[in-house]
């Protein structure tokens, strides 16, 4: 990241806001994702297809 991409950012109508809290949600699921790499965690079995995206009332497994 530079300020050259908040600028870019900004120009496409991101509030600084709206840039830091991307830059939040970003940092936070790089940390989790590494932590839980770091310790071995298994990823769920429905993730395993792509199967991310999960409607309330529908099974995990």
């Amino acid at each position: 990241m530079s300020s050259e991409d908040v600028d870019a950012l900004r120009a496409q109508g991101f509030t600084d806001r709206d840039i830091t809290d991307a830059a939040h949600n970003i940092a936070f699921f790089s940390y989790i994702n590494r932590m839980a790499e770091g310790l071995g965690v298994d990823i769920e079995p429905f993730m395993e297809s792509g199967g991310e995206a999960v409607q309330p009332d529908q099974s995990l497994g």
